[in-house]
């Protein structure tokens, strides 16, 4: 019998097929306070981070943007702004509580004109090919099960000449900020996921993906074997975030 392929659950390995409904459970558990927890764990600074991205999109008046695990629809909000009346964003996410999160947020906030709202998964987005000015993908790419399938999924909806922005945690570029890091990351991160969301585990979780996510240059060159040119990245608060970005030629 053929040995069971495996892939990372945080430091756990589980059965390909598995990891999408576990990665699914931790955001359904999570949802109702993602958004808290995203304040209460980074200080705020991830709204920087975000702001960050969202300015080094390009993203302008008439354009077509893809905002890929897009959660409670932080950058959605923001790219609504910039692509304007004539322009058109997308939040989409695989996880149908994060959805309904961002969907009831933006509406809230009336931003309703120029977003539709699309459940489906990364590795094989439900888009025409060349369809995107900018597509980005905030916090979401380390949950994905085939990393290398995603980044083609994502390569493939681009226009020619179209921008990918990937904002994600990675590797800190100081051992002592890696050392404090990891300590934060699970000694205090599951205490305030127990006390604010009553889930210790799904943060738990959390913590374990980001060291399992590949670094910086790992993840630039599997940028560019997808085919996209010009990949790069920007190391944000010493490391512990990082901005990748490429386009499609």
């Amino acid at each position: 019998m053929a040995e069971e392929k495996t892939t990372d659950f945080g430091y756990q390995q589980v059965p390909i097929a598995e990891k999408a409904s576990r990665v699914a459970r931790v955001f359904d558990s999570v949802a109702g306070k993602y958004d808290l927890m995203n304040d209460l764990m980074s200080g705020g600074i991830h709204r920087l981070w975000k702001h960050i991205a969202v300015e080094l999109s390009g993203v302008r008046a008439g354009d077509r943007v893809l905002d890929v695990a897009g959660g409670t629809g932080d950058l959605t909000a923001r790219f609504s702004r910039l692509a304007g009346q004539e322009g058109r964003v997308i939040l989409l996410d695989i996880n149908a509580s994060m959805l309904e999160v961002g969907r009831d947020r933006l509406v809230d906030r009336g931003l309703v004109a120029n977003i539709d709202y699309v459940q489906a998964n990364a590795e094989c987005l439900p888009f025409a090919d060349n369809t995107f000015d900018c597509v980005s993908i905030a916090f979401g790419l380390r949950n994905v099960t085939d990393k290398a399938a995603a980044l083609a999924s994502l390569r493939r909806v681009m226009k020619p000449g179209g921008k990918l922005l990937i904002l994600e945690f990675s590797k800190p570029t100081h051992a002592l900020l890696g050392k404090l890091y990891d300590t934060y990351s699970f000694q205090v991160l599951p205490r305030i996921g127990a006390l604010v969301a009553s889930d210790a585990d799904s943060y738990r979780y959390l913590a374990e993906s980001i060291r399992m996510h590949p670094d910086q240059e790992t993840l630039r060159d599997m940028m560019a074997e997808a085919g996209l040119v010009d990949c790069q990245f920007k190391n944000l608060s010493g490391g512990i975030v990082a901005l990748h970005s490429g386009r499609k030629a």
